[in-house]
Parts: structure tokens; C-alpha cells; sequence
């Protein structure tokens, strides 16, 4: 795992053209937590606005900034316990990243708009919001792609999976299908599970998806489990993949550097 101070650029390697740092985080929110005892001391936060929130949200904005592409899971998209403020519209003002999108997931307003959203230095193209499938309504996928002039197109679906292992198979079926063979496409995001149950999923196998890191993810301040990940159709070229050491949310970020390919002449 790699540490990284809140205001520290992310070590990779020097960014070349044709590079792309992409980061995926479930930010809680704006939450910060540091103990399972918060989960119940400072649940009442998840339900009116706070300053700590809005002050860490500038420190999920820090980390963004150094990144081209961020996937975000747990989201306010604006309600009463935000203070109306679309914590994705905000976070890419604070990060610089100037296009973004976010998808209600689940409409509780007034009081919350769980959401999932994507922020990104380039426009966001074909954007598609899709419920997945459950009993419970709530879970969903933003699929976006980006193209930074003189490239092939990147693609990008981010999810936020179930807790059932049942229910989360469905939905890595009904995600699978989404890959296209001719795009090369990144599923990421938070997926309530670890690599063995993604290894043993057919329809994730049938699209060819594969894991980019192994490192565990949460909970941010004892990481004991692998649930936050990065797939990669076997076109992507994948130069650096790691788990950051950024504790913004109970969850801790994965962080990936690409190269895209040149785009053809042909287009």
C-alpha cells in the first residue's frame, strides 16, 4: 500500500502524453471515519449537514486534483443533509475537473439523492445511468466514455454494488454485458466484495475482465478486505494500479495510470 499525505501528488510515474491517472473512491458522503464505533457514535451525520463534512470534502477535492479521471460512489447529489449542495458539482469546482456527471441512485428527498458520479478534465461522452437489478431499489451504474484529442475512446462504468452475495451476482451479470469487445472499458467502483468472488464469476470471465490490483481497501483505517476495485478489458494497458493511503472516507481510494492508444487513422 502506498501512503500518501492529503496534499501529496500520488507517486506514480511522470506522466507522459497518452497517460491518464484514474482514481476511484467512495467518498461516505464527505464522512471521515477512523473506528466500527463511529459508525454508530456519528451515524447522526449522515443525516444533517456538518462542517467536518464540508471540510473534508476540500480534502477529497485535494486528491482529485491530481488525477484525470475520478469515479465517485456515495455521493449526495443535493438535500437537506448537504445543505442542497451537489457534492459531485462541488467536488469538481474544488478539484479543478471541469466536466462531470452524477446519477441518483436512490431519491429520498428532501432528506438525501445517494448518487454516483464522475469527474473528468475531458468532456464525458454517451452518458448512460443504469438501476441494477435487486430487490431492493437503490444500487446503480454511470457508464461514460472520455476521448482526449488524437486518442482512441476510454470507457468507464462505475458502480456501487449490493451487500447480498445473490443479488451482487446479478448485478455483475447485468454489468458484464455491458462491455463491448471494441472499446476499451474500466469497470470500477465499490463492489461490497473481494477478488475470489470476482475470479469465480462467469460472466465477468465470459467479458474478460480482470482485476488491476489486490490490496485491501476497508475499512480505511485497518484495511482488512479487497472491495473496492478496478476491472480492465485485456486492451487496456495498465502501467501503475495501487491502493492510496488517503483516509477521506471509512473506504480508501484505488488509484490507476494508463496509456491510451494513438487514434487510428482510419476514424
Amino acid at each position: 500500500m502506498t501512503i500518501i499525505e492529503p496534499k501529496a501528488a500520488p507517486p506514480f510515474h511522470p506522466q507522459t502524453p497518452g497517460q491518464v491517472r484514474v482514481l476511484s473512491l467512495n467518498i461516505q458522503v464527505g464522512l471521515e471515519t477512523s473506528s466500527y464505533v463511529h459508525y454508530f457514535t456519528r451515524a447522526w451525520k449522515h443525516m444533517v449537514p456538518t462542517r467536518a463534512a464540508r471540510d473534508n470534502l476540500e480534502r477529497i477535492a485535494e486528491l482529485a486534483s491530481h488525477f484525470d479521471i475520478v469515479a465517485l460512489q456515495e455521493c449526495d447529489a443535493g438535500s437537506l443533509r448537504t445543505r442542497r449542495l451537489n457534492q459531485v458539482a462541488h467536488l469538481a469546482d474544488r478539484s479543478g475537473l471541469p466536466h462531470w456527471e452524477a446519477s441518483v441512485t436512490r431519491d429520498l428527498a428532501p432528506f438525501a439523492k445517494h448518487c454516483i458520479g464522475c469527474l473528468s478534465r475531458w468532456p464525458l461522452r454517451r452518458v448512460r445511468s443504469h438501476a441494477l437489478p435487486g430487490r431492493v431499489p437503490g444500487r446503480g451504474a454511470l457508464e461514460v466514455e472520455v476521448r482526449p484529442p488524437g486518442y482512441e475512446p476510454l470507457r468507464l462504468i462505475i458502480a456501487h454494488l449490493a451487500l447480498g452475495r445473490q443479488c451482487r451476482a446479478r448485478q455483475l451479470h447485468f454489468l458484464a454485458e455491458l462491455v463491448s469487445a471494441r472499446t476499451d472499458t474500466l469497470l470500477l467502483g465499490d463492489f461490497n466484495c473481494d477478488l475470489p468472488e470476482l475470479h469465480e464469476h462467469q460472466g465477468l470471465r465470459e467479458a474478460s475482465l480482470a482485476a488491476v490490483h489486490s490490496d485491501s481497501t476497508f475499512p480505511s483505517w485497518r484495511p482488512k478486505r479487497a472491495i473496492d476495485h478496478v476491472l480492465a478489458t485485456p486492451t487496456v494497458e495498465v502501467l501503475d494500479a495501487r491502493v492510496l493511503d488517503a483516509r477521506v472516507s471509512d473506504h480508501l481510494p484505488v488509484a490507476t495510470q494508463i496509456r491510451l492508444k494513438l487514434e487510428s487513422r482510419n476514424d
